[in-house]
């Protein structure tokens, strides 16, 4: 897509301002590049530009922001990713762990900072956290041990709970999975893997979880699987299965519990590494960052309907109590 000032989220037509005009108003004009899978007004970037705006950039006057975004095509990615960079911005930022490899790919000196849901080390993105090397720095959601609080949280709410079965995309690069086994072995929980790469793979995990009779699940997130969150949601709903997840947004949509990073939060910490990188910081010397505060939010109202009596500790110590 071509460029278009981030005003249009007010609703606003494109400011066609020239370059030359922008930068007489303010000195040096720094540029920006964002590559998107979906497009700025779905994919939750507003906490970076908000985070920017009181770093003292604000587009159009010290700052020219490039939006390329695949609107939901997948197919789109590379050429777009390679269009931002041919614009040669100071910095390209990347949201997602299946949108940053074509950024990489695209450039191998422009500046890149990514958001990624993934192990950035793991998908091979960087070689490692505290020293990613090359032209990439950013962020990673992924903490390993966050998987195995779920089910120990799913585990409190309803302890007499035997079988699990978790809901994960196999090709999204992460230790969750991975986690939630050690952690069910500890419980002596049984887990019923229910994996999903497409949209066309729900129906046959939601079957097998019936079959297998899983007695809760827990929601491992990546793209597919929050594409489709009212799918699962109106799958737990209906069958009257605890389920928790690793972002808010699930506990938003009925499952009993969610723990894990605020995302926005996250997305805000974002416009810190591009600040850092215009004042000439070297993305292979800034760690990529792993999250440090997570939230525990549930839904009071789901429990309820579930038949569930939640301990007091574990209502005491919520971050947040969803109750209607």
């Amino acid at each position: 897509m071509k460029r278009r000032a981030f005003l249009m989220l007010a609703g606003s037509a494109p400011v066609a301002w020239s370059v030359a005009a922008m930068a007489q108003q303010s000195g040096p004009l720094l540029r920006l590049g964002i590559l998107l899978y979906n497009s700025p007004q779905i994919d939750p970037i507003a906490p970076l530009l908000k985070g920017l705006n009181s770093l003292g950039y604000v587009d159009g006057k010290n700052l020219l922001i490039e939006y390329r975004y695949a609107e939901g095509k997948f197919e789109r990615l590379a050429d777009l990713a390679v269009e931002l960079a041919q614009l040669k911005p100071n910095v390209i930022f990347a949201y997602g762990g299946d949108v940053a490899p074509f950024a990489k790919k695209a450039t191998t000196t422009i500046p890149l900072v990514v958001m990624v849901s993934n192990d950035p080390v793991q998908s091979g993105l960087v070689a490692s956290l505290a020293h990613p090397g090359g032209n990439i720095t950013g962020l990673t959601q992924v903490y390993d041990e966050l998987a195995g609080k779920m089910l120990d949280y799913l585990k409190q709410a309803a302890p007499a709970i035997s079988k699990v079965g978790v809901l994960w995309n196999p090709n999204h690069a992460d230790p969750e999975y991975r986690e939630t086994q050690r952690v069910a072995d500890l419980l002596k929980v049984e887990l019923v893997p229910l994996p999903v790469r497409t949209s066309a793979d729900f129906d046959g995990a939601f079957q097998t979880a019936m079959e297998q009779r899983a007695e809760g699940v827990v929601v491992i997130s990546s793209r597919i699987l929050l594409a489709q969150r009212r799918r699962i949601a109106e799958f737990i709903a209906n069958n009257r299965i605890p389920a928790v997840g690793s972002w808010g947004d699930w506990a938003n949509d009925g499952l009993l519990l969610t723990y894990g990073p605020n995302i926005p939060e996250v997305m805000g910490r974002a416009a810190a590494y591009v600040d850092k990188i215009f004042k000439g910081a070297r993305p292979s010397d800034l760690p990529i960052e792993r999250p440090s505060k997570f939230e525990l939010i549930i839904n009071t109202k789901s429990a309820a309907a579930l038949g569930l009596k939640l301990p007091d500790a574990m209502l005491s110590t919520a971050d947040q109590l969803i109750e209607s």
